[in-house]
């Protein structure tokens, strides 16, 4: 059996920090509010599976967005070792991989995901598909191109995309209501777009069917990240 999300959109926080005990602070000042959080790149470069332990011992769930891309062989065994790390029976929630890796790439993931899920007991995390980096150039060709990637995601087996507010829309009527999508760049009102080029306040991602909306920076840099996560939600509950 594979995760799936909730009827309304939640919130991912994304832990973009550099060491456990920044993570851990975030977490503890924000735990009574989110229950999903984001292990990047750069914590995860810093501390590895110890970060996605914590999360998962804290009764978190775990965004592990290491956006695999490499030859089929080698995605599959990651998000193979990737789905057997758990903590009783807490495993990572959510993964992505970059669908330019190609089908076979994907099929393999979804493959290894399963069978390692089965094997070990625990629920097999959503595997989805990036599409195109919100942090690119807006292009006239940009929506031809995200919908060709999330076309090849679904055949391949992946629960959904990770796409800006921009094509969610699209990607929710082509696609269906089961059709995962996570959206980045979210960013509240007055919040600077730095150097994301395709973002949207939580309303506009909400409106366009996203199911989950990732914010960092806007909490993560704040003086009081408790207080606008609690803004961000109340966004969320009010749609």
């Amino acid at each position: 059996m594979k995760n799936m999300p909730n009827s309304k959109p939640q919130l991912i926080v994304a832990l973009d920090v550099d060491t456990l005990d920044e993570a851990k602070g975030l977490v503890n000042r924000l735990k009574e509010d989110v229950d999903i959080f984001k292990v990047g790149s750069q914590l995860f470069t810093a501390h590895g599976p110890e970060a996605i332990r914590y999360l998962l011992k804290a009764g978190k769930k775990v965004f592990l967005d290491l956006k695999f891309h490499d030859i089929p062989n080698t995605v599959a065994n990651a998000v193979r070792v990737a789905t057997s790390i758990r903590e009783g029976s807490q495993a990572v929630f959510m993964c992505t991989l970059h669908v330019s890796g190609g089908r076979e790439m994907m099929v393999q993931a979804v493959a290894a995901a399963t069978k390692t899920a089965q094997t070990t007991g625990v629920t097999r995390p959503l595997l989805v598909g990036i599409t195109v980096l919100t942090s690119e150039e807006k292009k006239d060709n940009i929506l031809e191109l995200v919908l060709e990637k999330a076309r090849l995601a679904k055949e391949s087996g992946l629960d959904g995309v990770v796409a800006s507010c921009r094509e969610a829309a699209v990607i929710r009527d082509k696609f269906g209501e089961d059709f995962v999508i996570v959206t980045p760049g979210i960013r509240p009102e007055g919040s600077q777009a730095e150097d994301q080029k395709r973002v949207a306040t939580p309303q506009e991602a909400i409106a366009n069917g996203s199911d989950f909306l990732v914010v960092g920076r806007p909490i993560v840099k704040a003086e009081n990240p408790s207080e606008v996560t609690k803004r961000i939600l109340t966004t969320i509950n009010q749609a």
